[in-house]
């Protein structure tokens, strides 16, 4: 038996995996495979920036106690903020004022000042936050906090908490749907996700998932969700009417999220063991490519996708992989700070 040690696994600090030998030897054989089938691309980047792309993507670095913000038009660095304790998730506010960030370390949710690139408040949460979404109007935060088996639901306009909600154990990311009437809930300590009303703000049931499901997405049109299975090394892709899963797609070694393109025809998945993402074509819920970001060890963490760019934070490689969605290429690598996690990007 081998032991994987990475941080930030969404209940803070160090998590010791034990991985069975007979697993390992699983998870490589259906890397060489994968290998055999689907096109890798090369992780020697330029610093050219990526055509059309604006805006502003944010970074938490975990161990940094920090939020880099980088100017997705040059991807260049062109601030570091002081933030609270062991940032983890984030999330930007339709409008781009502000970024809500889970301190897995304090039970905080902190809120930045994107104008001023200033911590304004603080908003006490269950323990040990990790992963956070807005509703598509903004007026509500989820937050997921793994150390209470909770998600705390605050109210934007006011930055207070005004419901608390039980869920599984050890819930770790948050999906909203985009109707903003249900929440999706990724539990990564009892293989479920909660599914919630926003409305009644309680849970109305759950979705099945592989082991340790850490993250999910949920497609534009409401009928599937993407769980990114940790342990298990695959992504789970469930009829959400039905509550079933329609089909277990096998990917690399510790995937730990899964984000889907905007129109909702792909579903990219960070994996850490390989240091590769992978595309899973949603249509025919097969990996179509993988994009390597750096060797093993680089620690493809968390990503954000939106129409001209895919953002992965490298956990272990302190820097923040841009993928060409166009050609599913590395177009460049940012240095950021220590043990980069959560990404968001705003205008």
């Amino acid at each position: 038996m081998r032991f994987r040690i990475h941080t930030g696994r969404g209940l803070g600090g160090i998590a010791v995996r034990p991985e069975p030998a007979a697993a390992i030897g699983l998870l490589l054989a259906g890397d060489l495979l994968a290998a055999r089938l689907i096109p890798a691309s090369s992780p020697s980047p330029s610093a050219a920036p990526l055509a059309g792309v604006t805006g502003h993507v944010y970074v938490t670095n975990q161990l940094g106690n920090t939020v880099s913000v980088i100017d997705a038009g040059t991807n260049k660095v062109v601030a570091t903020v002081p933030a609270g304790n062991a940032p983890e998730g984030i999330a930007i506010t339709p409008d781009g004022r502000y970024a809500y960030i889970a301190d897995n370390g304090s039970a905080m949710v902190s809120v930045l000042d994107t104008r001023t690139n200033k911590i304004t408040t603080t908003v006490p949460v269950g323990h040990g936050p990790t992963g956070v979404r807005l509703s598509p109007d903004g007026t509500c935060l989820y937050v997921a906090n793994g150390g209470s088996n909770s998600v705390s639901v605050l109210d934007t306009r006011t930055n207070r908490v005004t419901a608390t909600v039980p869920v599984d154990v050890s819930p770790v990311s948050v999906a909203v749907s985009r109707d903003g009437a249900t929440a999706y809930v990724a539990n990564a300590g009892s293989h479920s996700v909660s599914v919630l009303d926003t409305r009644t703000r309680r849970v109305v049931g759950s979705l099945p998932a592989g082991r340790s499901p850490v993250s999910v997405a949920v497609t534009p049109d409401g009928e599937s969700a993407y769980v990114a299975n940790e342990t298990a090394a695959t992504v789970s892709a469930v009829g959400i009417r039905t509550r079933t899963v329609a089909v277990t797609v096998p990917v690399g070694e510790g995937p730990f999220d899964v984000a889907l393109a905007p129109d909702g025809s792909r579903a990219y998945v960070a994996e850490l063991g390989p240091g590769n993402v992978s595309v899973i074509d949603t249509r025919s819920h097969r990996v179509s490519a993988t994009v390597a970001v750096g060797p093993p060890g680089t620690d493809p963490f968390n990503l954000a996708v939106t129409s001209g760019a895919v953002y992965v934070t490298n956990q272990g490689a302190g820097t923040l992989a841009v993928i060409d969605p166009k050609n599913l290429r590395v177009a460049a690598t940012v240095a950021v700070g220590t043990s980069p996690y959560g990404v968001a990007v705003g205008p």
